[in-house]
């Protein structure tokens, strides 16, 4: 196991969700095409082309809309849909719970009732936080938020603190200045076993995929599954079916980690994680060490999920491209504070010097 992994129990889900009985197997459909291979033949890179819409314009935003049951088999898809709507569902309640609970501090506050719940109700925050090692400031003073159902990308240099925020939200950190908020929920007071409720609404996909080294991709993304009790073991091999076949990792569930590329890992990751049903995903340097065709399929699950399941997102990256592609809010971290904060839009139009050097410099080193 890795250490990452060590640090956190697995995330839980919810206690309200719960499957009804198996259903009866129907007919298998034609398989899927796997599209993670570790070395892609010419043949590999086409199936890749395709499922990406690389080779047709038009054909990514036909990706992203693509339902996520549509790479399901069909002997395996009716358990997986109503494992997958539950979790939609669940995150829309979330949404409207926290939402519902940022109203009614409105209300009893002085002036903050004139604003809107759209306005006020973030699913993650930063407020004012200060993070040091030593003599090294890592944040500071940094404020960003996220509401729910959206994606914040966090960019920026190496070292400057993109890793350490998704660390603090996850409780492996502590800050030393400044309020975190998850769900609504102060976090920086908690116990480790009250964070553990909160990991149950949020999880993280580690740059290395944090996967369990001993143990098959089946077993890897079953773990939380069976952590939940509630599952009969055919169930359990259903949706850990499902899930694979929906990141394109069709077929390798009794593969090991070691065997598999980064990319590949990554996939697992985001199928373990889904198979926890959270409302979070907290994206670690998702296309870091992995070619271009592979990161373009990876943006497009990420954006997938993000609209079909209702996932609110946190992506770290240092690629622009991917940034603008995903966010519907940026950060961008400089010097160990917020440089910029907004819309793609805003950012694009934005006169800062240091913002524009970072644009001119990530066009050399990601061309067009």
């Amino acid at each position: 196991m890795s250490e990452p992994e060590q640090r956190s129990d697995p995330s839980r889900p919810r206690e309200s969700s719960r499957l009804s009985e198996p259903s009866k197997p129907s007919e298998p459909a034609g398989s899927s095409v796997s599209v993670a291979g570790a070395s892609r033949s010419g043949s590999e890179s086409a199936a890749v082309q395709r499922q990406t819409g690389a080779e047709e314009p038009g054909g990514d935003q036909e990706q992203i809309e693509k339902p996520l049951i549509e790479d399901v088999s069909a002997d395996v898809a009716p358990v997986v849909e109503e494992f997958i709507a539950e979790a939609a569902q669940a995150n829309l309640e979330e949404e409207a719970a926290v939402a519902a609970e940022t109203s009614l501090r409105a209300d009893s506050s002085n002036g903050a009732a004139q604003k809107t719940t759209e306005e006020i109700a973030p699913f993650i925050s930063f407020e004012h936080v200060s993070k040091s090692f030593g003599d090294t400031v890592v944040l500071r003073d940094v404020s960003f938020y996220v509401k729910p159902g959206e994606t914040l990308c966090i960019f920026g240099r190496s070292g400057v603190g993109k890793s350490v925020s998704l660390q603090i939200l996850m409780g492996f950190l502590k800050v030393d200045r400044g309020t975190v908020r998850v769900a609504g929920q102060e976090i920086g007071g908690l116990s480790e076993r009250e964070m553990q409720d909160v990991r149950r609404k949020v999880t993280m996909v580690f740059q290395n995929g944090a996967l369990f080294d001993s143990i098959s991709v089946g077993e890897n993304v079953a773990f939380p599954l069976r952590e939940r009790g509630d599952m009969q073991e055919d169930q359990i091999l259903q949706v850990v079916k499902g899930l694979l076949e929906m990141v394109g990792m069709a077929g390798m569930d009794s593969q090991l980690p070691a065997e598999l590329s980064t990319g590949m890992k990554r996939s697992v990751a985001i199928a373990r994680a889904l198979a926890a049903q959270p409302s979070a995903v907290l994206y670690d340097e998702p296309t870091t060490m992995v070619d271009p065709l592979m990161g373009h399929l990876l943006g497009s699950l990420i954006q997938r999920l993000k609209m079909q399941l209702h996932l609110t997102s946190i992506v770290v990256t240092h690629d622009m491209r991917f940034a603008e592609r995903l966010a519907d809010r940026l950060v961008f971290l400089h010097d160990g504070g917020v440089r910029f904060f907004g819309t793609t839009e805003e950012m694009r139009a934005s006169q800062d010097p240091v913002l524009r050097e970072f644009f001119s410099k990530d066009e050399l080193v990601v061309p067009l």
